[in-house]
Order: structure tokens, then C-alpha cells, then sequence
């Protein structure tokens, strides 16, 4: 059984992060952020990715990474869930540095250093490796990926097809954004004409795989800090907010509804850290904790922002309040890497439960 409780150099990590985040990227920045035509705060990526050193937290350090492992980047992912902050962790420090790892490709020594930003070339719904969209033609490309995560302020993309998986320079492709549901997460239309491509390794499929198991895995570590952050600040919020001469916390039906969020929320959080410890050790129960974590942690971190937009009353409606940046992103998790309802029918399968 993995340890699912944080380690010392876990926490001063949460804190580090959450202290940069807190000075950085509060919800006034955010909000200012995403409606900018620069939605993806590059400043604050370079900051955490390469003064914080967080951009390839696994990787050893002889390959220019910092040494740790999957634990410490999911504590990061908490973090980053806990602020929704439009950086490129997701697709950069999780989907990349996962895809690249075991194929000795330099690539991955940038990577992990911060001193480039790649991406995996799949849409974001994906959650296991598809017929490929992209052919290749010796060393070019063609073809088109339609909702890929962090594409915008990549530098290299990470493209799969039938001959392998290729690294292409951000700029010989055409990048289109399109409107996400989720603004701090932008998404990006990718298309290829020829682009020049550099053969990373021919097992496209387990890179790919490979891949979009460990994001699965670690987007239940930042659905946590979505669900954490509804719940810490509804709480304080009813704790405050007085009608007919009481606090809101006070009235029963609200004690009810906040107590069965902790739980749910706190049982999230031992879901999350084991597949983030699976990952971290190479546990063979990977897949089965991973499907497990998508299928809980998703709609618990729906549950969470609903009942926070819900129990602040009229203020939890309006744009300048930070809920709706926690209910999209929570809404937009919930279909990325696959939905709730599909990996418990993956997870069926795996443990070999009859349909």
C-alpha cells in the first residue's frame, strides 16, 4: 500500500508554489489574464517552471529534471487546481515529460528545465491512443489535431502517427485557438502541411498511452484542489454571511450539505494521493487506481464548485466573483482524459467485473 500521506519536502513544495500563486496569480491577475489577447501567463510559467524548478519535478537530475517524482508533481497540481492559474503544467510538465520519458530523446533534458515548453499533439478528451489524425511522409507531417491542450505556448509538439512519434517545431504548424469552456485552460486547433518532423521514437501508441495514463492519474490530484478551494471558501463564506440575523453556516440544511462535501472531498483526497503514489513507483495497479481516481475525483470536483457557486448566494452568479472560473474548470476536467462514465467502464474491464 503507497503512503498517501505528504511528506515533508511534499509540503514545503505546496508551500513554495502556493505562496508564488497566492502573489501571482490571485483571482483579480486570473480574471485580467483570460481576457487578455495573452491568455496563458508566460511569466508566471517561466517563475514556477524554472526559478521554483517545477517543470520536470520526476525527471533525474542528470537529465536536467529535479530529481523527485510523480508525488511531488501532483502536490503541484493541488496547488495549480487550488488557483486555476493559465499556465502550461498540464501539457508541458505532465503529457510531455510522461510521453518522453524512457526514450532518450534530449528533448526531455529542455523539457524538464524549463527552457522549453512542449506538448502531446491529442485532443484533450482522449484516454487511451486513437487512430492517428496526422500522417508522415518521411520527415513531414500532415494532418490536423482539433483541441489540444497548452499547443498555444508550446515550443515543440509532440505528434503521433502510424511511422512514430515526432517532435515539430511549434511554428511550422498552424495553431488556431478555439473558445474552451474552460478560459484558463486554453485549448488549440493544430495543423500540419508538410510541417518538418524529428523521429522521437517509433512506439507512437505506448508514448501516447503512456502518457495520457499519467495525466489521468494527476488531473485527480488538481480536481482535489478545485473541490479543496470550493469547500475552504464556501465554509468561510457561511461562517460570515448572516440573514435573518444568523450566519448562513448555521441553518442545518447547509451544516448537512458542507459536511457530506468534506467527506466526499476528504475521500478525494486518499483516491487522488494513490494514484499519484501508483504512478510515482511504477505500480502495476496504475491503471486501475487511475480509472478509479477519474471516476471519483471528477464528479466530486463538480460537486464541489456547484455547491460553492450555490451557497454563495446571488454573489456566487456574478463574473467578478472567482466561483465560475472553479465550476468551467471542474466542468471541462470532467470530459478531459476521458469521462467519469468511462473509465468506470475501463475499470470494469480492468478488474474484470462482468458488464
Amino acid at each position: 500500500m503507497t503512503d498517501l500521506l505528504y511528506s515533508d519536502v511534499e509540503e514545503e513544495l505546496r508551500s513554495s508554489v502556493r505562496a508564488l500563486l497566492g502573489d501571482r496569480a490571485g483571482f483579480e491577475a486570473v480574471l485580467a489574464r483570460i481576457e487578455s489577447a495573452e491568455p496563458v501567463d508566460l511569466k508566471l510559467w517561466r517563475s514556477l517552471a524554472v526559478d521554483l524548478g517545477v517543470a520536470g519535478l520526476p525527471v533525474p537530475e542528470a537529465a536536467g529534471g529535479a530529481g523527485a517524482s510523480w508525488r511531488e508533481t501532483a502536490v503541484v497540481m493541488e496547488e495549480l487546481g487550488r488557483s486555476v492559474a493559465p499556465v502550461p503544467f498540464l501539457g508541458s510538465s505532465v503529457l510531455a515529460v510522461a510521453a518522453l520519458t524512457g526514450t532518450g530523446d534530449p528533448l526531455l533534458d529542455a523539457v524538464a528545465a524549463g527552457s522549453r515548453t512542449a506538448t502531446l499533439a491529442v485532443p484533450l478528451s482522449w484516454r487511451t491512443s486513437q487512430p492517428w489524425t496526422v500522417t508522415a511522409g518521411g520527415d513531414r507531417l500532415d494532418g490536423t489535431v482539433t483541441s489540444v491542450v497548452d499547443a498555444a505556448a508550446a515550443d515543440v509538439l509532440l505528434v503521433p502517427s502510424a511511422a512514430g512519434l515526432y517532435a515539430v517545431d511549434a511554428a511550422a504548424a498552424r495553431r488556431v485557438p478555439v473558445v474552451s469552456f474552460d478560459l484558463t485552460r486554453p485549448l488549440t486547433d493544430v495543423t500540419f502541411a508538410g510541417a518538418p518532423g524529428r523521429l522521437v521514437t517509433a512506439d507512437a501508441a505506448g508514448a501516447v498511452d503512456r502518457a495520457l495514463l499519467a495525466g489521468a492519474a494527476l488531473l485527480a490530484s488538481e480536481q482535489l484542489g478545485v473541490a479543496d478551494w470550493c469547500l475552504t471558501t464556501t465554509v468561510e463564506y457561511v461562517k460570515t454571511r448572516r440573514q435573518f440575523a444568523r450566519p448562513v453556516g448555521s441553518y442545518q440544511a447547509v451544516k448537512h450539505r458542507l459536511a457530506d462535501l468534506w467527506v466526499s472531498v476528504t475521500q478525494a483526497r486518499a483516491v487522488a494521493r494513490y494514484a499519484a503514489g501508483c504512478l510515482a513507483t511504477g505500480d502495476p495497479d496504475l491503471p486501475v487506481a487511475a480509472a478509479v481516481a477519474q471516476a471519483f475525483c471528477s464528479p466530486v470536483a463538480v460537486k464541489a464548485a456547484e455547491e460553492c457557486v450555490q451557497l454563495h448566494g446571488g454573489i456566487g452568479f456574478t463574473w467578478e466573483h472567482p466561483a465560475h472560473l472553479y465550476l468551467k474548470r471542474a466542468r471541462a476536467s470532467a470530459a478531459t482524459f476521458g469521462s467519469a462514465s468511462a473509465h468506470r467502464t475501463a475499470l470494469a474491464d480492468l478488474v474484470s467485473l462482468p458488464g
